[in-house]
């Protein structure tokens, strides 16, 4: 009996353990197809708004597993769902889409057929639905929760005896205007952002402190102490500092909109700061990004919402970097192209569409690794 009562339950746990892992595989499916999807339905809708033919707009990629023909353009579901594409007439150099045949469509209806301020709307429309929906989700958890935490200026209302803040001479009454670490530095409108940005530190080099003090500015470098799972340098902000607004349909956006714009702050100071060699080992692809899923997915959907607004916000501004792969690659490119007067020469055009995929090919392959190791090591 007791062998048969450890084999049902060893039964269950695998039968949990695959149903789990069912539910993971969805959501972050799930997530990649609402991101990338609306990503490409902004080039979609830009590109039809100035007339440009598109033959093929796809969920995913490779191998067509379901297709609908509308008046113009085909409306497809691919076996892969690690992307997805919009073919334009005109629009060949891209090779990870699908080719269009343009020999009978009207050279106005190409994308080099229209004006070269008309390419780079259709080239950033993605970039702007994909913020777009990271604000559009803050803004409605904000209204969920009904509240939003506003605080006055982060002035410092304590230093604890002994701690490194009060060791490098920080003290009560300093207002702090800007806070970095890593490389990566904010100026903190309120203590709320101070709270957001020092909880992304995990454990690398010091802080920087710049306050107001009667009116002048001291930089301090603090290096942080860890104690009950948290660094802290000891210093603390009144409770008074803090307010709950109330939050409802109209103002929600409004607060959408600061806390979206401080978490672009927040990504594009991370990036500069990978492009300076610093942080790599934080960054992650697809691995790193379905083991964030599956652990935000058992802290409920608010948590897992919040994380697909977060990856979208990622999506939209990794894609504005110059690199010829991305949407903000071709737009530096078109905007070469409007300073010269002419287009660059085919060979010019694939030896870099050629080195930006090589590029994205290592960067893949960099991430991976890098999130296995990640997963191995913990």
């Amino acid at each position: 009996m007791g062998k048969l009562l450890k084999r049902s339950f060893s039964f269950r746990n695998v039968i949990i353990l695959k149903m789990t892992t069912l539910r993971d595989l969805f959501l972050f499916i799930f997530m990649l197809l609402v991101i990338v999807s609306l990503h490409e339905l902004g080039h979609l809708l830009a590109a039809k708004f100035f007339g440009v033919y598109c033959k093929e707009f796809s969920f995913g990629m490779g191998p067509k597993l379901w297709s609908y023909q509308g008046k113009e353009t085909e409306y497809s579901i691919r076996a892969f769902p690690i992307g997805g594409f919009v073919a334009m007439a005109g629009d060949n150099d891209n090779s990870l889409e699908t080719e269009v045949d343009d020999s009978d469509i009207p050279y106005e209806r190409t994308l080099k057929g229209i004006a070269r301020w008309k390419r780079v709307i259709i080239m950033l429309a993605g970039i702007f639905v994909n913020i777009l929906l990271g604000y559009i989700i803050f803004s409605l958890v904000i209204l969920h929760n009904g509240v939003y935490v506003k605080s006055t200026k982060p002035v410092i209302s304590g230093v604890v005896s002994g701690s490194p803040a009060e060791t490098v001479g920080i003290k009560k009454g300093d207002i702090v205007t800007e806070i970095g670490f890593n490389d990566i530095n904010i100026v903190p409108e309120d203590y709320y952002e101070i709270v957001s940005f020092t909880g992304a530190y995990q454990g690398e080099g010091p802080w920087t402190l710049v306050v107001n003090r009667d009116g002048e500015k001291i930089r301090f470098e603090v290096t942080p102490e860890y104690s009950d799972g948290r660094y802290y340098i000891g210093i603390s902000f009144a409770n008074a500092a803090s307010e709950l607004v109330e939050v409802n349909i109209f103002n929600c956006w409004y607060y959408g909109f600061k806390y979206s714009f401080f978490m672009v702050k927040l990504i594009w100071g991370a990036l500069l700061s990978l492009f300076r060699g610093k942080n790599l080992d934080t960054v992650s692809g697809p691995v790193g990004i379905y083991s964030t899923v599956s652990q935000t997915a058992d802290m409920g959907f608010g948590v897992y919402i919040q994380l697909v607004a977060m990856i979208s916000l990622n999506a939209g501004i990794a894609n504005a970097l110059p690199l010829p792969i991305f949407d903000g690659g071709r737009v530096f490119l078109l905007l070469i192209e409007m300073i010269r007067g002419k287009e660059l020469s085919k060979k010019a055009e694939n030896i870099i569409m050629t080195a930006s995929v090589a590029l994205l090919m290592m960067l893949l392959l960099f991430t991976t690794y890098n999130d296995i190791s990640k997963i191995i090591g913990g």
